[in-house]
């Protein structure tokens, strides 16, 4: 009971935690993009607040300055030393932007805007009411103090990891409490599979016993259709029964490896969906070199059984199937009814299913994706609607 219960969990977590990734990533991106939105604003409002305060600073500067070319201004002839002060830095300009005089360390960048920083000082700008020494304009520089930046820099790091790690808590419960149903239905539907394999063992190895005993020479034509019939539904739950069983056992039981002879493997898996291809008048071509390969028998018959399966599932009537063995490759190919190329990245998919008019659970690709991750295999899949599907298994 508890590797069962092991199994499910085991199972289970994969698809949860590849939803929990899915939906925590576009949470956090949601959350990042807002913190950085917000980070952006504080840091302008700190910048503003900053220039406000300078700009009062500046301001009493230029107004203490201003006296200063008045009295210049009255006492030129007696006085000809610019005004300075050991606080700051300034120069005049006429109406047309010239120079008078300039004591600055930087040409002014404008005349446009009332302060500003530029080239590690900040500038302030005075128009002057009177013409105090020809001058229209009174500069004002002092050195710009970046401890401001260096407070913001700080606090928005500070608070803002502090937020995230908060909402990312947040994220992670909300999540986990959206995916409940999902895993409780998980959970649900790992129960019935498994409930479903134990039910299905007597009667479906009594069907197939049975039929391989009657003799096909003695019937009538109508009855061995019949019997045809009953032959193809029931390798066709043999496929399905061989999944469900492995899917619940898989971690029950050791892997035993050897080196197997695939096209012995593949020949034998064709003649045994032979039934089930004539059923739907579908040829099965097959282009088969020698290869050998060290693995599971069992597990590579899986993989066998499931493409060979969903390529005549998925056919059209009087389709053909290509299946194709070289070195170190093996290609199923179909020309049935295709899937649609948003949904070829979740083909893999644990009970995915992607045409509602065939049966299953959903789970033979999965197996077969399992399996070729277990062995460092690669599968790609190339699929177009209504031109078909192929498969191709590298080692």
């Amino acid at each position: 009971m508890l590797v069962s219960k092991n199994r499910v969990t085991n199972s289970l977590l994969k698809s949860e935690k590849k939803s929990l990734l899915r939906f925590l990533t576009i949470y956090l991106l949601l959350v990042v993009s807002v913190l950085t939105l917000l980070s952006i604003f504080y840091y302008q409002s700190q910048e503003k607040i900053m220039f406000s305060n300078q700009k009062a600073k500046l301001s009493t500067y230029a107004y203490d300055q201003i006296k200063r070319l008045k009295t210049l201004h009255h006492y030129f002839e007696d006085r000809h030393i610019y005004p300075r002060d050991h606080r700051f830095n300034s120069a005049i300009y006429d109406i047309e932007y010239v120079k008078i005089f300039s004591i600055l360390e930087n040409e002014p960048e404008s005349f446009d805007r009332e302060i500003y920083k530029y080239h590690g000082k900040i500038y302030l700008q005075k128009i002057l009411d009177n013409y105090y020494l020809g001058a229209k304009y009174l500069i004002i520089e002092v050195d710009y103090d970046d401890q401001w930046h260096r407070d913001t820099i700080k606090t928005i790091v500070i608070y803002g990891f502090a937020i995230f790690i908060i909402l990312f808590i947040f994220g992670l419960l909300l999540a986990k409490l959206f995916l409940k149903p999902m895993r409780d239905s998980i959970i649900l539907l790992d129960r019935f599979i498994k409930d479903t394999t134990h039910e299905l063992n007597t009667p479906l190895s009594a069907i197939l016993a049975n039929i391989e005993m009657m003799d096909r020479g003695i019937m009538v034509d109508k009855n061995r259709k019949k019997l045809e019939r009953i032959t193809i539904a029931a390798k066709t739950v043999s496929v399905l029964y061989e999944d469900l069983t492995y899917l619940t056992l898989e971690h029950e039981r050791d892997n035993f490896d050897e080196v197997l002879e695939l096209k012995d493997i593949i020949l034998e898996r064709i003649e045994y969906f032979k039934t089930l291809s004539k059923s739907k008048h579908i040829t099965i071509n097959h282009y088969l070199k020698n290869e050998q390969f060290l693995m599971d028998r069992k597990k590579f018959t899986r993989i066998i059984d499931n493409l060979i399966s969903n390529a005549i599932k998925y056919n059209r009537r009087g389709g053909v199937v290509d299946i194709i063995l070289t070195k170190g490759k093996l290609v199923v190919e179909d020309n049935g009814i295709g899937i649609d190329d948003e949904k070829i990245s979740y083909i893999f998919d644990r009970y995915m299913r992607f045409n509602s008019s065939e049966g299953g659970f959903g789970i033979g690709l999965s197996i077969v994706k399992k399996i070729v991750d277990e062995y460092d295999m690669t599968i790609d899949v190339t699929s177009e609607l209504g031109i078909g599907t192929r498969l191709e298994l590298k080692w």
